[in-house]
């Protein structure tokens, strides 16, 4: 997920008390907050161009209209694959597989061969040619494909003659980890597909006694239209603050898209009645899980100039998500947040951002975009948006099918929101 170049972690400034954060929340707004909270939730699947994102990017749009937002949409084609079979078969065992887009298909007959197990350091135990890859991922927090550590030895299998790849990704859940892609073009030679850790264990016995499996991944696939949009309120000022977020992703996406989704809202009522000498353009993208396709077609079309954008805030992954006790056979979910969450503001922002985020866990510390960004802030940075800042992380269910209710907490998203709004009135002030 994350594009570094140097990797100095950076001293955080002396910390407030977490209850010295919530006394700057006003009164109401963390019922308002939970209340956006739960309608982005209860839109289900956000997958880009499907029900939930269309559903979800509709809810927003008539948000910021009634704000008196000009809303402006872009259609953004986007990859799509409903499934109709994605598991691997061997012997008695059984496996339902996450199949990896842009999904390469293995036909109605599906694709056989013995099964052929790599571990997590690349060691294989028999020789590929013709064979069904079973790929012990690293363990770790994943979020995308790109990620070389995952991209390298798919690429590898297929090189060695490979006819599908399984890949277990070995996270903190047990949980398949569905991953980021490339949304133009497929980026594996061969059909490849994801399985839990959970699953896992029959299919490594089976390659260790070199028996065949077949892998079926069947369904349709192709393109359809997704949205993004901006809203403005054009004041004549000719300079922009500029607030964005993506809404999609591949599951429900509570606490990876939901704190990022209210904290927005909460900026664009507070900016439309109060920021007044500013122009503002608030966008949302689709298409963030094929490597930020919505964000890079929106900053081609849609966004205002570089030369007259004042500052530029983008709420990523993880803005606040719930962190979690963790104890043998059951996981319960903390009040506080997961501190995997990042802060990446322009060299000059640092002392300020310092000050701002003292006390909100993970954000406290935070970096230059010189040395970390990832995301869409990524994309912002090299279009030549400065100053900027975003925030974004990987969280315990990012990128999990539990990804629910339970991975957020409103009171700890209407913090961060605050303190967010707190960066941007230093900024307008400026």
């Amino acid at each position: 997920m994350f594009k570094t170049s140097r990797r100095r972690f950076l001293a955080a400034g002396a910390a407030l008390p977490a209850a010295a954060a919530m006394a700057q929340v006003p009164q109401g707004q963390e019922d308002r907050v939970a209340a956006d909270l739960a309608r982005y939730i209860g839109f289900g699947s956000k997958q880009a161009g499907g029900a939930g994102d269309n559903a979800a990017g509709n809810w927003l749009v008539a948000e910021l209209e009634q704000l008196g937002f000009q809303v402006e949409r872009q259609s953004v084609p986007t990859p799509f694959f409903d499934t109709k079979r994605a598991e691997l078969l061997c012997g008695e065992a059984r496996a339902t597989l996450w199949p990896q887009p842009i999904v390469v298909t293995t036909g109605p007959d599906g694709a056989t061969g013995p099964l052929v197990h790599i571990d997590a350091g690349g060691l294989t135990d028999g020789p590929l040619a013709g064979a069904i890859a079973l790929i012990d991922l690293p363990h770790g927090r994943w979020s995308s494909a790109l990620a070389k550590p995952i991209r390298q030895p798919i690429s590898a299998a297929f090189a060695a003659g490979a006819r599908a790849v399984v890949a277990i990704t070995n996270g903190p859940t047990g949980k398949v980890i569905a991953l980021n892609a490339d949304g133009r073009e497929p980026m594996f030679a061969g059909p490849v597909a994801l399985m839990a850790p959970q699953d896992a264990q029959p299919f490594r016995a089976a390659a260790l006694a070199r028996q065949n499996a077949t892998l079926h991944l069947q369904g349709e696939t192709g393109r359809r239209p997704a949205f993004n949009f901006i809203g403005r309120i054009d004041r004549g000022r000719k300079r922009w603050l500029a607030v964005s977020t993506p809404r999609s992703g591949w599951y429900t996406c509570a606490g990876e898209r939901g704190p990022g989704i209210a904290a927005w809202l909460w900026l664009a009522r507070w900016a439309s009645q109060t920021v007044k000498d500013h122009d503002l353009a608030f966008v949302c993208h689709s298409g963030h899980e094929y490597e930020n396709l919505g964000a890079s077609e929106a900053l081609k079309a849609i966004a205002p100039a570089p030369a007259q954008t004042r500052f530029w805030l983008h709420l990523g992954a993880n803005v606040a998500s719930r962190d979690w006790h963790e104890l043998p056979g059951q996981w319960r979910p903390l009040p506080s947040v997961d501190t995997q969450r990042f802060l990446s503001v322009s060299p000059a922002l640092l002392p300020v951002a310092r000050e701002v985020f003292a006390g909100h866990a993970g954000l406290e510390a935070p970096w230059t975009t010189d040395e970390l960004t990832a995301g869409e802030l990524t994309e912002i940075v090299a279009a030549g948006y400065t100053p900027a800042a975003g925030v974004f992380g990987i969280h315990r269910y990012h990128h999990v099918a539990d990804d629910d209710a339970r991975c957020v907490s409103a009171s700890s998203v209407a913090a961060t929101a605050a303190a967010f709004q707190r960066l941007l009135e230093t900024q307008i002030r400026g």
